[in-house]
This record gives structure tokens, sequence and C-alpha cells, in this order.
């Protein structure tokens, strides 16, 4: 923790935490995107390309998960405001070479804070509703990789990760 408790800006200068005041802020157009992957095993991974899986379309599922996450964000993360989502998108790639899907969600808004939160609550969602779609399968699925890819608008500007890629 710094030294200079008051840089903190959700902790309250008396004790506890805030939820920061966005109300002076301009509205400024933001996006988010984030991503995750699972790994499912060849098995699982058929049964979920080829619409086989016990409990129906595996990725229309994950991706309608995916953007109900996003838009509930703020009543699971205790310090993230509600934000009027403009749009959410929730894509994903096939990969045979390791029987995984690479998860992508994408969050716009105009408004006084950004999206980073409600696209990474997009993506770890549907990676969690792709599970949940192929346990039936295979209880050896991996969830890994959740991370912030992008994000831009708002007074800290532009971010993109280093890599776009998964990591090692």
């Amino acid at each position: 923790m710094p030294d200079d408790a008051s840089s903190l800006t959700h902790l309250h200068p008396e004790g506890g935490v805030r939820m920061v005041d966005v109300g002076a802020k301009p509205d400024s157009a933001r996006v988010a995107t984030a991503a995750g992957r699972v790994h499912l095993g060849e098995e699982a991974f058929r049964a979920a390309l080829a619409g086989a899986a016990p409990k129906g379309n595996v990725l229309c599922t994950a991706q309608l998960a995916g953007i109900q996450a996003a838009k509930r964000a703020s009543e699971l993360i205790p310090l993230c405001h509600n934000v009027a989502l403009a749009g959410v998108e929730v894509t994903f790639d096939a990969r045979e070479e390791d029987f995984s899907i690479a998860v992508r969600a994408r969050v716009r808004t105009v408004g006084q804070t950004g999206v980073e939160m409600e696209a990474l609550t997009a993506a770890s969602v549907a990676c969690l509703a792709l599970y949940d779609m192929c346990k039936g399968i295979s209880k050896d699925i991996l969830i890994s990789d959740i991370r912030l890819l992008a994000k831009d608008g708002g007074a800290s500007g532009r971010y993109e990760r280093a890599s776009d890629s998964d990591p090692p």
C-alpha cells in the first residue's frame, strides 16, 4: 500500500471504502476489450462446435451469458459503477491445435467512467458458460488467460496490451 493512502481513490479518508464520485467528469466515448480461454479437451471441443453437447447450443448460450454479465457487472463488483452500455459483443475463436475456445468481449459506452470491468466480466462469464455447457462431457476443462486487451477513452486515454496473443 502506498505511504499516502489519499492517493487511493476508493479509500475513504476516515477509513473504509467508497465508490468514486464521477459526477463531475465529462461524458466521453469509451471502449474496452477483454479475453479469456477455455481448454475443453477434444471430445467436448468437437461436441461444442458440432452442436452436439447435451445441454444444447454451447456457443450461443455462452454468448448470451457474456452479454448478460456485462450488463450486471456493477451487481457483482462492489465498487463498480452502473454503466449504461451502448453495445456488447462476445465472439469466439475455436483453436483445434489445443481444443480450446478463445473468448473475446468488446464493450462500448458514452459516459463518465470506463467499461473495463464490464468487458472482463463478460469474458469471464462467457468462459464459465462454456464450462457449464460442456461439463457433462468432461470435467477436465480449464479456464485461463482472463485479461484486458485494450481500453480507450476517458482521462487515462488508450491502453493496449503489449501482445494480443495468449500468454505463454
